[in-house]
């Protein structure tokens, strides 16, 4: 992990967020020095900047040290963001100064396998902010994936899907993309991808969607800027249809998107 001028974090600057978790991050794509949705990647981190540290962050900054990693990589690497508070403390946590941080892995395969979800229920504190509590999703993920799942979906407390723990999730009807209406964070993807989908004519519809009410559907899959378009071939043991041509619509319109310069 890096700060923005490309110098190694150190422990006092990792120290605050390791032991308080108070932050938030946005994860991208980059790309042949190119990302989809950076303009609204920035957004959510000046955004969220101000909602938890009422705080102005150096988005031209952020920017600098995307082109910075994106010069030294050979393919395409998944890159997060993440702002923090190194002074943080439990006894004064209101005066804060906030940091940006660069982190780098490897970009997962263009073509994911599907998804086996396993559901729960659970709703994301201050769940419009990508935040840094990450507890509940990665335990929820954990125990998933003990159970031979490969993530979870979330439930809120009337059965009504939300997002997935790293993820959001839409379905189609046969005529429209249905996005849950909930309280989860708006994904930069989802958007992309709802855009992109309206511009070709393709409609979408926000409305509750119940846990049955998802299995109904004829198709489910999830967004998010590392693997971009991935299906959803089961829920809690269902199966769910996997429309192949479908699925390489959406991945089409996806890919369509034209990627911002760094």
């Amino acid at each position: 992990m890096t700060r923005l001028d490309g110098s190694p974090a150190t422990a006092d600057d990792l120290s605050a967020l390791a032991l308080y978790n108070y932050g938030h991050f946005t994860a991208l794509r980059v790309e042949h020095g190119r990302v989809r949705g950076l303009a609204l990647h920035l957004r959510r981190l000046a955004d969220d900047c101000r909602t938890l540290f009422a705080a102005d962050l150096d988005t031209v900054a952020v920017r600098a040290a995307l082109r910075r990693v994106a010069d030294r990589s050979e393919g395409p690497v998944t890159v997060r963001v993440t702002v923090c508070a190194p002074e943080m403390s439990l006894d004064c946590p209101d005066t804060l100064t906030p940091v940006a941080l660069i982190s780098t892995r490897p970009a997962p395969p263009d073509v994911p396998p599907p998804l086996r979800l396993a559901t729960a229920a659970h709703v994301r504190d201050l769940p419009e902010v990508k935040h840094t509590a990450l507890f509940g999703t990665l335990r929820l993920r954990r125990d998933a994936r003990r159970r031979g799942f490969d993530d979870a979906l979330l439930l809120d407390h009337d059965d009504r899907v939300q997002e997935g723990t790293t993820f959001n999730v839409c379905g189609w009807d046969g005529t429209r993309l249905l996005w849950p209406r909930a309280n989860c964070l708006p994904g930069v993807t989802a958007r992309l991808l709802r855009d992109a989908a309206a511009a070709a004519g393709v409609p979408s519809l926000d409305a509750p969607v119940t846990h049955d009410e998802l299995l109904t559907l004829r198709g489910v899959f999830a967004t998010n800027a590392a693997f971009g378009v991935r299906p959803v071939a089961a829920v809690d043991g269902t199966a769910v249809p996997v429309d192949g041509e479908l699925l390489a619509t959406l991945r089409s319109l996806y890919a369509g998107v034209p990627a911002e310069p760094l």
